[in-house]
């Protein structure tokens, strides 16, 4: 129990959690899952990880590079879900915290995320983690023809800068 790497096994489940999260309209711009092919290409290979019970995994988390240019290699956008059966039991705050100490471990030095303002709950969790808001991007783009505004996060690595 805990979190651990995520594994090609875990696709379905995470796949799953992924559905909830943009059934919600608040966690992502995207209308429909990826492939895992699709997922596996656009995020590192590294620093993607579950927090699974007993083979049941109730959330995820993982960084996509933020250009392929060389200068922004220590640069990578946050994801963070859980699955809301089990919202509000700390899962979101230990993927993040366990992101943000592999990503260090890594050599990647901005974290960085775009979050609905309507998200109260994973704005809360990124200040939490040392995330500070830069400011709000609005009309970034549109869901279901709707203009939508995202908070823009970062974070600093204390260690690599």
């Amino acid at each position: 129990m805990g979190i651990r790497n995520l594994y090609y096994s875990d696709w379905e489940q995470v796949k799953t959690i992924y559905e909830k999260g943009i059934a919600t309209g608040n966690a992502t711009f995207q209308t429909t899952a990826p492939t895992f092919e699709e997922w596996d290409d656009s995020h590192l290979k590294t620093c993607r990880f579950v927090h699974d019970h007993n083979g049941i995994v109730r959330g995820w988390a993982a960084l996509t590079p933020v250009s392929s240019r060389c200068v922004y290699a220590g640069v990578a956008e946050v994801s963070v879900y859980v699955d809301p059966a089990f919202s509000g039991k700390g899962i979101g705050s230990d993927l993040l915290s366990q992101l943000v100490k592999a990503s260090e471990q890594e050599g990647i030095w901005t974290l960085q995320a775009g979050i609905f303002p309507e998200n109260a709950s994973s704005l809360k969790i990124h200040e939490k983690a040392g995330f500070r808001i830069l400011g709000i991007r609005e009309k970034i783009g549109k869901q279901h023809g709707t203009w939508r505004d995202t908070v823009l996060l970062e974070r600093r690595s204390q260690t690599l800068i």
